[in-house]
């Protein structure tokens, strides 16, 4: 019975020992990660054409890239817009209603047929905007996703460690902490470690 105690403190030491170097080694997975994530020269080093197409993406879109091309999609398909009249103030208003005369009900009908031939003429060319604008919507709406998921794989493929690189990383670190100098070496956890 003397030795039964002993035995559950022997083996519950030894799962501590074996959790210890656990922890140790998830440690340093998790600086080999972090290391092999942030080292872009490494990757630009590794991949020269993928490292100048990300950079050259990302320009794209901080300089409103995107925005600009599909204004320039829609100027194409659509024509350039017309200038805002400058001289259609207030004042040139009252000027051209005074000029149809002071009889308020001549100058109301006129008003009105103007307006009228106005829309018939503009129905055509206003139908042909609700299509360019319903096929615009269509368009954005489904390359929208695209260029989301696009950006978070882009996004996810500058984070993430390469291979070669972690397992690099990773070696160099239990070197430093094997060396015969470390203080660490060969021990796992610092003895005021607490563990």
């Amino acid at each position: 019975m003397g030795t039964e105690p002993s035995s559950r403190v022997d083996a519950a030491h030894a799962r501590v020992l074996a959790a210890r170097a656990d922890v140790e080694n998830e440690v340093d997975r998790l600086e080999a990660a972090g290391r092999a994530a942030i080292d872009i020269p490494a990757k630009v080093k590794a991949n020269p054409a993928q490292a100048a197409g990300i950079a050259a993406g990302g320009a794209f879109l901080v300089l409103g890239g995107p925005k600009r091309l599909f204004r320039r999609a829609k100027r194409a398909v659509t024509g350039k817009e017309e200038e805002l009249p400058s001289e259609l103030l207030p004042k040139d208003v009252q000027k051209a209603l005074k000029s149809l005369g002071t009889d308020g009900r001549k100058v109301r009908g006129t008003l009105e047929r103007d307006f009228a031939k106005y829309l018939d003429e503009r129905k055509k060319e206003r139908s042909k905007e609700g299509i360019v604008a319903g096929l615009s919507a269509l368009v954005v709406a489904a390359i929208r996703p695209v260029a989301i998921r696009g950006g978070k794989q882009l996004a996810q493929r500058m984070l993430d460690p390469n291979g070669p690189n972690f397992a690099d990383q990773l070696e160099r670190i239990k070197a430093r902490r094997d060396a015969p100098g470390s203080a660490t070496a060969g021990k796992g956890a610092p003895d005021d470690a607490g563990l």
